[in-house]
C-alpha cells in the first residue's frame, strides 16, 4: 500500500487511523536514535575527564533515571489521541499548553541542529579520506544542505514514512555499529584520556554528576514532548497501558544506551578528548569508512527527521493557521541556520553541554506538572475540549481563566527559574550552586520545586479552580477494560477527570 503525505496536524486522530502498536513504538525509538546525533553524547563523559567505568556508570544511571521520569508521558497521548503539548492543556489550559509547545520546539530544534551538525562533519571527514574532498566552507555547506533536504522530505511526509524508515534503520544501524565495535576495538583503552586535562569541574563527583545529566539524563528528557507524536497513533482499545509503557521503557533504554555506549567506546578507542568527529574518522580503518559514511548519512536523516516532524507539530500548535507541512519547512530553515552557527562559532562540547543542561532545567518541571495532572485525572481526558485553541474558539473544561491555568503556569515558571539559577555551564554558574557543593542539580531542583509549588497552589485554590467538570473519556469503553489508568488500573468514574 503506497504511503501518502500525512495531512493531520495536532488535531485528534480518529480511531480508524490509530493502527500502530507497541512494536512500532519500539522500532521508532530504537531506529531513530541509532545515529551520530545520539552517539556523540557518549563522548561527553570522556571529554569531561572521566575514565571508562565512570563514563559508563554516569550514562547508565542517567538514562535509567530519565526513562523512569519520561516514559509515563507516553500514556497521555494514548488517551488523548493528540500530541503531548496539546494534551498538556488539561493541566496548563488550552492556551497555557503553549508552554509545552515552546519547550518542545526548543528541544527538537536543538537536537535537529546537533544531529545534522555532527553527521555532516563526519561525512565531510570520510569523503576527504575516501575521495580527497577539500575540507572547506563549501564542502560543509553542501553536505549540511543535503542532510537538511533529505530530513525535510521525511518529516513533511510524516509519521508513516518515518516509521518505515525507523524499521529499516533499527536493523541496518545495529549492524553498522556492530561492525564499528570490531573496527575500533584494537585501540580501545579504559584509562581517562590525558588530553582532556583532568576532571572538567575539578573533582570526580561534580564531573561524574555532570556526565550523568549531560549525557545520560538528557536523552530521555529530549522525549518529554515527543513521545505523544507516536503514541497518539496507538489505540487504547486494542493495546493496554501496561504494554505501551513497557514498549516505551524498552525503546528508550535500548535506543539511547546502545548508541551512547558506542560513542563512549569509540571516544576512548579514537582518543577523542577535545573533538569527536575528526578523531572518529581518523582512527577508522579503511574498510570501515563506507559503513561510517552510511551511518552518518542515513542515521542522521532518520533521527533529525523525527525531531523536525515534532517541531512542525509544535509550531502548528502555536500557529493553528499554519499547515503542518508549511510549519515543518519553516522550522527546517531555522534548524539549518543553527547548524552553521554551531559549526563556525562554537565548540561541540560547550554547545552540547550548555544546550542540554538549559533545556533539561526548563523542561523537567513541565514534565513533572503534566504527570501530576495525569495521575490526578487517572488518565481520563476530554479530547474535544483540548482542541479549543486549535479551532480558535473559547470555553470547555480546560478553559480555566482565559485559557490559562495560572497555578500550573506559575509553578512551571518558578521551577524553571530555580533550575536556571542552579545550573553549571562552561560559561555560566548559577548562584544556587553554592548550596549544592558545586554539583549541578538543576534538573532535580527544577522538577522538585515545580511539582511542589503546583501541588501547594492547587491545594490552596478554590474547588472550582482545582477541578473542572468531569471530562468525557477520550477513548471507548473497551479501553477502560484494557487495564487503563496510570499504571494499568481502571479509572474510577466521575471525579477530577480534568486533572487540573
Amino acid at each position: 500500500m503506497p504511503i501518502s503525505m500525512e495531512q493531520r496536524g495536532v488535531d485528534t486522530v480518529p480511531e480508524e487511523e490509530r493502527t500502530s502498536g507497541p512494536r512500532d513504538l519500539v522500532s521508532i525509538l530504537l531506529g531513530s536514535n541509532l545515529c551520530l546525533g545520539v552517539i556523540v553524547f557518549g563522548w561527553l563523559p570522556p571529554s569531561f575527564g572521566l575514565d571508562w567505568w565512570a563514563s559508563l556508570s554516569s550514562i547508565v544511571v542517567g538514562t535509567l533515571a530519565g526513562t523512569a521520569l519520561t516514559a509515563p508521558l507516553a500514556l497521555i497521548s494514548l488517551r488523548t489521541a493528540t500530541n503531548l503539548s496539546t494534551s498538556s492543556g488539561a493541566q496548563f489550559g488550552v492556551r497555557g499548553r503553549l508552554v509545552g509547545s515552546v519547550v518542545g520546539l526548543l528541544l527538537a530544534l536543538g537536537y535537529t541542529a546537533l544531529t545534522v551538525w555532527i553527521g555532516g562533519d563526519v561525512m565531510v571527514g570520510v569523503l576527504r579520506r575516501m575521495f580527497g574532498l577539500p575540507v572547506d566552507g563549501v564542502a560543509y555547506a553542501l553536505v549540511y544542505a543535503l542532510l537538511a533536504g533529505a530530513t525535510v522530505a521525511g518529516a513533511v511526509y510524516g509519521y508513516r514514512v518515518l516509521l518505515a524508515m525507523s524499521r529499516v534503520l533499527a536493523i541496518g544501524m545495529t549492524a553498522l555499529l556492530a561492525l564499528g565495535v570490531v573496527a575500533y576495538a584494537p585501540h580501545f583503552t579504559t584509562a581517562a584520556l590525558p588530553q582532556s586535562g583532568g576532571y572538567l569541574l575539578g573533582g570526580f563527583w561534580p564531573t561524574w554528576f555532570l556526565g550523568t545529566v549531560a549525557a545520560g539524563l538528557s536523552g530521555p528528557i529530549a522525549f518529554i514532548t515527543l513521545l505523544g507524536d507516536y503514541t497518539r497513533y496507538i489505540s487504547p482499545a486494542r493495546h493496554s497501558s501496561r504494554r505501551v509503557l513497557h514498549a516505551t521503557w524498552l525503546g528508550l533504554i535500548l535506543g539511547l544506551l546502545v548508541p551512547q555506549l558506542f560513542g563512549t567506546f569509540t571516544a576512548y578507542a579514537a582518543r577523542a578528548a577535545t573533538d569527536y568527529a575528526g578523531p572518529l574518522v581518523s582512527a577508522s580503518p579503511a574498510w570501515y569508512l563506507l559503513p561510517l559514511l552510511l551511518a552518518a548519512s542515513a542515521g542522521s536523516v532518520g533521527n533529525a527527521g523525527l525531531m523536525l516532524y515534532s517541531m512542525g507539530l509544535d509550531l502548528d500548535a502555536i500557529l493553528p493557521r499554519a499547515s503542518r507541512a508549511r510549519a515543518t519547512c519553516t522550522v527546517a530553515v531555522v534548524a539549518t541556520a543553527c547548524v552553521f552557527v554551531g559549526h563556525y562559532y562554537s565548540s561541540a562540547q560547550d554547545a552540547m553541554t550548555s544546550f542540554v543542561l538549559l533545556l533539561t532545567a526548563i523542561g523537567t518541571p513541565w514534565a513533572v506538572i503534566t504527570l501530576i495532572g495525569f495521575a490526578r485525572c487517572r488518565g481520563v481526558y476530554d479530547a474535544d475540549a483540548l482542541q479549543v485553541f486549535n479551532r480558535r474558539s473559547r470555553g470547555g473544561v480546560y478553559w480555566y481563566r482565559s485559557g490559562w491555568n495560572i497555578p500550573a503556569t506559575v509553578s512551571w515558571a518558578v521551577g524553571a527559574a530555580v533550575g536556571l539559577l542552579a545550573v553549571s555551564l562552561p560559561s555560566y554558574e548559577g548562584p544556587l550552586l553554592s548550596l549544592t557543593g558545586g554539583v549541578d542539580c538543576s534538573f532535580v531542583l527544577s522538577g522538585l520545586v515545580g511539582g511542589a509549588v503546583y501541588l501547594l497552589l492547587q491545594r490552596g485554590a478554590s474547588s472550582e479552580q482545582r477541578a473542572a467538570p468531569a471530562a468525557r473519556p477520550a477513548f471507548e469503553d473497551e479501553a477502560v477494560q484494557a487495564e487503563a489508568g496510570v499504571w494499568g488500573r481502571q479509572p474510577p468514574d466521575g471525579h477530577d477527570y480534568a486533572g487540573g
